[in-house]
């Protein structure tokens, strides 16, 4: 057996599905809030990831500081990966657009309205304005279209591959 020479289309091993989802994640994560920190500095927003982590807890300087945005959206990232298990766990066999959609709303509405009360330095939702909840809204549904689209995706693409490969090997 040590004499057969190696296949010339060995591939490499295939990443899990999870794995993939949590890539998604953190990606999703730290491209979504750069963008709203983007946002942000163009002022169709009032609020930041750097408002919610940092300017709600700690009154100091540095938190209005590049350095406080750039560790929000890495922090951003670290914390998007509860947000892919979650869909993963929940909605990974689910197709198309619509539930990566549902998933950012709900996810929107949650930290929005439900949860405003643990960032004091978040303005309540009705004293937003509307350029703040527009941009919040849709930053958050393209969030969550990321996120479902390529879990579900990956998921799909897995399963069809495994299924292909179990009907060449007779299985």
């Amino acid at each position: 057996m040590a004499d057969q020479p190696k296949q010339q289309n060995q591939q490499e091993p295939k990443q899990s599905v999870f794995t993939k989802a949590l890539i998604t994640g953190f990606t999703s994560g730290i491209l979504w809030s750069g963008l709203a920190t983007i946002a942000y500095y163009f002022n169709f927003t009032e609020v930041s990831p750097a408002s919610f982590l940092f300017r709600s807890y700690l009154q100091t300087e540095w938190t209005g500081t590049w350095l406080a945005d750039v560790l929000a959206i890495l922090l951003v990232g670290v914390l998007s990966l509860v947000s892919a298990i979650i869909y993963y766990m929940l909605l990974k066999t689910k197709n198309g657009i619509w539930p990566g959609l549902v998933y950012g709303l709900v996810l929107w509405a949650l930290i929005f309205l439900v949860l405003t009360p643990l960032f004091p330095a978040i303005p309540a939702f009705l004293e937003l304005n509307s350029d703040t909840w527009v941009t919040t809204g849709c930053l958050f549904i393209l969030y969550g279209v990321f996120i479902g689209y390529s879990i579900s995706y990956e998921y799909r693409e897995f399963n069809e591959t495994a299924k292909s490969y179990s009907n060449e090997q007779g299985v």
